[in-house]
């Protein structure tokens, strides 16, 4: 494959992964404000889903195109741009992680609410305050490695 075929397909990815994880937080974030219980379930089964689909091929597809452009280039991990970009998807992916078991265990818990007609029980809405808050860290994260990647210096190369 050519760099410039692998940087295409990094690029694709890359808006796949960040635009899904911004949509899925937003219609989540959403749904729970609504206080609608069946809208909150649905909603958190197509964000389960969506992670399945979309987000969890791209983060594997991730480190590995860019690694492999990395060495295609010869450029060495130890280069500051690439160093703080593997730092900060790490970081973004040990917030990922939890989430999904956070939005597993919501998705759950709405599904039970639905099915016996109940409110949603306040270990629910704890849980939800974790979601977002970290997803904080892991927005962030994922702004400013994408931002690394658009304006990284790669000397003697049209980057």
């Amino acid at each position: 494959m050519t760099y410039l075929s692998l940087k295409t397909l990094h690029i694709l990815s890359m808006v796949l992964l960040f635009g899904t994880g911004l949509g899925s937080a937003f219609y989540k974030w959403m749904a729970d404000r609504s206080g609608n219980v069946p809208h909150i379930a649905i909603t958190n089964r197509h964000v389960v889903l969506a992670d399945w689909i979309f987000t969890t091929p791209t983060v594997l597809f991730q480190p590995i195109s860019g690694l492999w452009m990395v060495h295609l280039l010869g450029i060495p991990l130890t280069t500051p741009w690439i160093a703080t970009s593997l730092s900060l998807y790490f970081l973004a992916g040990a917030c990922w992680l939890p989430v999904v078991w956070l939005q597993i265990r919501m998705q759950k818990i709405a599904n039970d609410a639905v099915t016996q007609a109940t409110e949603l029980p306040a270990i629910y809405w704890q849980l939800a305050r974790q979601w977002f808050w970290l997803g904080v860290p892991a927005f962030i994260s994922m702004v400013v490695v994408v931002g690394l990647m658009a304006f990284k210096h790669i000397p003697g190369a049209g980057s």
